[in-house]
Protein backbone atom coordinates (compact mmCIF):
# COMPACT_ATOMS: atom_id res chain seq x y z
CA UNK A 1 0.00 0.00 0.00
CA UNK A 2 2.77 2.16 -0.05
CA UNK A 3 4.82 2.61 -2.99
CA UNK A 4 8.55 3.60 -2.87
CA UNK A 5 9.76 6.92 -4.33
CA UNK A 6 6.81 8.98 -3.41
CA UNK A 7 6.66 11.64 -0.42
CA UNK A 8 3.27 11.51 1.90
CA UNK A 9 0.94 13.07 4.25
CA UNK A 10 0.01 12.43 7.49
CA UNK A 11 -3.76 12.74 6.03
CA UNK A 12 -2.84 9.82 3.08
CA UNK A 13 -2.14 11.81 0.40
CA UNK A 14 1.27 11.35 -1.89
CA UNK A 15 3.29 13.30 -4.33
CA UNK A 16 5.52 12.30 -7.04
CA UNK A 17 8.00 15.23 -7.58
CA UNK A 18 8.76 15.26 -11.55
CA UNK A 19 11.78 18.42 -11.13
CA UNK A 20 9.71 21.54 -10.30
CA UNK A 21 6.37 19.74 -11.07
CA UNK A 22 4.50 16.88 -9.08
CA UNK A 23 1.78 15.02 -9.40
CA UNK A 24 -0.25 13.92 -6.26
CA UNK A 25 -3.38 12.09 -5.65
CA UNK A 26 -4.55 9.82 -2.10
CA UNK A 27 -2.77 6.85 -0.80
CA UNK A 28 -3.63 3.65 -1.77
CA UNK A 29 -4.29 3.39 2.25
CA UNK A 30 -6.57 6.40 1.87
CA UNK A 31 -8.68 4.68 -1.04
CA UNK A 32 -9.43 1.52 0.63
CA UNK A 33 -10.48 2.65 3.35
CA UNK A 34 -13.28 4.50 1.93
CA UNK A 35 -14.54 2.14 0.25
CA UNK A 36 -16.29 2.03 -3.76
CA UNK A 37 -15.29 6.21 -4.73
CA UNK A 38 -17.80 7.44 -7.21
CA UNK A 39 -16.98 10.83 -7.28
CA UNK A 40 -14.18 13.62 -7.20
CA UNK A 41 -13.93 16.95 -7.04
CA UNK A 42 -11.03 18.57 -8.39
CA UNK A 43 -10.07 22.52 -8.91
CA UNK A 44 -9.33 23.98 -12.16
CA UNK A 45 -6.17 24.37 -14.14
CA UNK A 46 -4.27 27.75 -13.13
CA UNK A 47 -6.01 27.46 -9.79
CA UNK A 48 -3.16 27.80 -6.77
CA UNK A 49 -3.21 25.46 -4.02
CA UNK A 50 -1.38 25.97 -0.72
CA UNK A 51 0.20 22.92 1.41
CA UNK A 52 -1.75 21.75 4.45
CA UNK A 53 -5.30 23.42 2.47
CA UNK A 54 -7.91 21.28 0.79
CA UNK A 55 -7.88 21.59 -3.26
CA UNK A 56 -10.79 18.59 -3.47
CA UNK A 57 -12.30 15.44 -2.08
CA UNK A 58 -13.30 12.21 -2.73
CA UNK A 59 -17.17 10.54 -2.03
CA UNK A 60 -16.93 7.14 -1.38
CA UNK A 61 -20.00 5.25 -0.52
CA UNK A 62 -18.96 5.38 3.05
CA UNK A 63 -17.94 9.06 3.64
CA UNK A 64 -16.62 12.34 1.35
CA UNK A 65 -12.99 13.61 2.60
CA UNK A 66 -11.16 16.38 1.69
CA UNK A 67 -8.06 16.27 0.02
CA UNK A 68 -5.07 18.62 1.46
CA UNK A 69 -2.23 19.81 -0.85
CA UNK A 70 1.05 18.36 0.29
CA UNK A 71 2.97 21.25 -1.42
CA UNK A 72 1.55 24.64 -2.61
CA UNK A 73 1.75 25.62 -6.66
CA UNK A 74 -0.12 25.99 -9.67
CA UNK A 75 -2.30 23.63 -11.15
CA UNK A 76 -1.16 22.83 -14.78
CA UNK A 77 -3.19 19.60 -15.06
CA UNK A 78 -5.90 17.59 -13.43
CA UNK A 79 -6.95 14.16 -14.43
CA UNK A 80 -9.79 14.72 -16.23
CA UNK A 81 -10.24 11.15 -16.55
CA UNK A 82 -11.76 10.69 -12.94
CA UNK A 83 -14.88 12.40 -14.21
CA UNK A 84 -16.18 9.18 -15.62
CA UNK A 85 -13.71 6.81 -14.07
CA UNK A 86 -13.49 7.73 -10.18
CA UNK A 87 -13.04 4.11 -9.43
CA UNK A 88 -9.34 4.96 -10.91
CA UNK A 89 -8.59 6.18 -7.42
CA UNK A 90 -8.58 3.08 -5.94
CA UNK A 91 -7.89 1.00 -8.71
CA UNK A 92 -4.53 2.54 -9.05
CA UNK A 93 -4.07 4.97 -6.44
CA UNK A 94 -0.20 5.70 -7.47
CA UNK A 95 -0.98 5.61 -10.98
CA UNK A 96 -3.98 6.27 -12.68
CA UNK A 97 -5.71 7.22 -10.23
CA UNK A 98 -3.62 10.86 -9.41
CA UNK A 99 -5.46 13.74 -9.12
CA UNK A 100 -3.48 16.88 -10.30
CA UNK A 101 -0.15 18.30 -11.44
CA UNK A 102 1.28 21.09 -10.50
CA UNK A 103 3.94 23.27 -10.77
CA UNK A 104 5.97 23.74 -7.34
CA UNK A 105 6.31 27.24 -5.88
CA UNK A 106 8.32 25.89 -3.10
CA UNK A 107 10.56 23.26 -2.97
CA UNK A 108 11.19 23.45 1.34
CA UNK A 109 7.59 22.12 1.62
CA UNK A 110 9.32 18.74 0.90
CA UNK A 111 10.99 18.85 3.96
CA UNK A 112 7.44 18.33 5.59
CA UNK A 113 6.46 14.90 4.49
CA UNK A 114 6.83 11.61 5.03
CA UNK A 115 9.36 9.52 2.84
CA UNK A 116 7.62 5.55 2.02
CA UNK A 117 9.71 4.28 5.28
CA UNK A 118 7.60 7.21 7.68
CA UNK A 119 4.74 6.84 5.92
CA UNK A 120 4.93 2.79 6.36
CA UNK A 121 5.84 3.36 9.83
CA UNK A 122 2.73 5.43 10.30
CA UNK A 123 0.21 2.76 8.52
CA UNK A 124 1.63 0.51 11.30
CA UNK A 125 0.49 2.66 14.35
CA UNK A 126 -2.85 3.13 12.97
Amino acid sequence: MVKEGLYYTKSHEWVRIEGDEAYIGISAYAAHEMGDIVYVELPEEGEEVTAGEAFGSVEAVKAVEDVNAPMSGVILEINEELEDAPELVGKDAYGDGWMIHIKISDMDELDQLLDADAYAELLEEL
